[in-house]
């Protein structure tokens, strides 16, 4: 699972505005002191166009907000609600961020560029509106590991430092303030369906499902009625299924999956407390906050199934409830058959089956071997048993409960072997991004404005993305 990134030409396509004003806010972005390009993802914007705007033009357009040719005109301060640890919140919405434009990418996906730390709106309740430059940092690395790392995720498109001393209380302050760029597929998030239901707005629900099906799944044009607003929920299960199996596969802890932090294309997307397991650990949190664990690295799955189910609460006065609930049924299916695909993937074979996933996640607990390890060591299967061989945790394979396995993964089918062939796997330690590595990274940036660790990082995970 890849991003897309054919090269583009410039295509404008602000399809967001034909829903009307009730669903958006026009905003003003942040007049900010200082403008310092700290990151241009220029790969991200060769797929739609802008990868040869000069420095100047990207600082005005992605720090000043000057807006995109033929785009939208002014920000966009998204409207939506949704469940903050399943407590019901109705005082959301974009609080420092905002749409910045819509286009398409090379091969006519449409896509969303959306900031984070634009500034205040009518949303941002005590809020500055702003975003460390540390948060900036952190995004970024996220962003680029899991794509390496086969997650469908937003890309971290551009990181301007602003000139800003900043009071947190969650991290050393004054720290430095910077506004970040991301694009992805969509902001169209499940609390906007909540916003519509919690206003009972039927008929903007109905607007908004056609909105979807035509930009983000033509597939369902030809359906009606009824059939019409199922073949959506059941698109937007199937991709949301697959998403946080590629999180487990990934060893990632997203920390904080409310509604409002969910969208209907099944992207990745606002990282906030993330972490990656250092080893397989049912209960590992990523969020200091979340005291009861409710958002745990085994509990994913049940998180992202509760946020379904309160999408579908969304549509029930649109079609039968039991017709709802037959296709929540789909869920733990799609997930299943997800996790086979995903941890298939990472391990560089084909037709690895979920009753082998659950025995190897049991394997890697019991033996709190370092996640990313495992998948170093053994990718394409049969392929890499010399490599593994020589791992330094080759003692944990001559386990009698590792042979089981092995003999289930030597069976499967490598894919991609070639790759073995890059530099990277001469390597004796994979890349990894654990949170001891990202406080590293930002220690010398924030001492001595020195960000060779940042660089160095993303060319090695650019080497475990080959």
């Amino acid at each position: 699972m890849t991003h897309d990134y054919t090269p583009g030409t410039y295509t404008p396509a602000p399809v967001h505005m034909d829903l009307g004003s009730d669903f958006y806010d026009a905003v003003s972005a942040a007049d900010f002191p200082q403008v310092t390009l700290r990151f241009r993802n220029d790969r991200a914007a060769a797929s739609v166009g802008l990868e040869g705007l000069s420095d100047e033009d990207w600082i005005n357009h992605f720090a000043r907000f000057e807006p995109l040719a033929d785009n939208v005109p002014q920000p966009l301060a998204l409207r939506y609600h949704g469940h903050q640890f399943r407590s019901y919140n109705p005082d959301l919405g974009d609080g420092r961020g905002f749409l910045f434009a819509q286009l398409r990418g090379g091969q006519g996906r449409l896509l969303d560029l959306g900031t984070k730390g634009s500034g205040q709106t009518p949303y941002s309740r005590r809020g500055d509106g702003r975003l460390t430059l540390k948060g900036g940092v952190r995004e970024i690395l996220a962003t680029e590991m899991l794509e390496a790392l086969g997650v469908e995720t937003s890309r971290t498109f551009s990181l301007i430092e602003t000139g800003e001393a900043l009071e947190r209380g969650d991290e050393p302050s004054p720290t430095r303030s910077a506004v970040m760029v991301r694009l992805n597929h969509s902001h169209i998030r499940f609390g906007t369906f909540q916003y519509l239901a919690y206003h009972d707005r039927q008929d903007d629900i109905l607007r908004l499902i056609d909105h979807c099906i035509t930009h983000y799944f033509p597939e369902l044009a030809a359906c009606e009625g009824d059939d019409r607003v199922i073949g959506f929920f059941e698109e937007v299960i199937r991709r949301s299924a697959r998403l946080v199996a590629q999180w487990m596969a990934a060893g990632f802890v997203h920390g904080v999956l409310n509604t409002d932090n969910m969208n209907i294309t099944g992207e990745s997307f606002d990282y906030g407390p993330w972490r990656f397991l250092p080893s397989v650990q049912p209960g590992f949190t990523a969020a200091y906050f979340d005291h009861s664990g409710l958002y745990a690295y085994a509990r994913q799955p049940e998180a992202v199934g509760w946020n379904i189910a309160q999408l579908g609460g969304t549509l029930t006065k649109l079609v039968p409830e039991d017709r709802l609930n037959e296709a929540l049924k789909l869920y733990p299916v799609a997930y299943e058959q997800a996790m086979a695909e995903a941890f298939s993937r990472r391990l560089g074979v084909s037709g690895l089956t979920s009753e082998f996933v659950g025995l190897l996640l049991r394997w890697m607990n019991e033996t709190s071997i370092p996640f990313e390890q495992l998948f170093f060591d053994w990718f394409g299967g049969e392929a890499s048993v010399a490599r593994a061989a020589k791992s330094p945790l080759a003692d944990l394979y001559t386990r009698d409960d590792w042979r089981d396995l092995e003999k289930k993964l030597l069976a499967a089918e490598p894919v991609r072997p070639q790759r073995l062939q890059h530099d990277y796997f001469s390597n004796r330690r994979p890349c990894s991004m654990l949170i001891e590595e990202v406080e590293d990274i930002w220690a010398p940036i924030e001492e001595h404005d020195d960000w060779s660790a940042f660089e160095q990082k993303l060319m090695a995970i650019g080497q475990a993305a080959v």
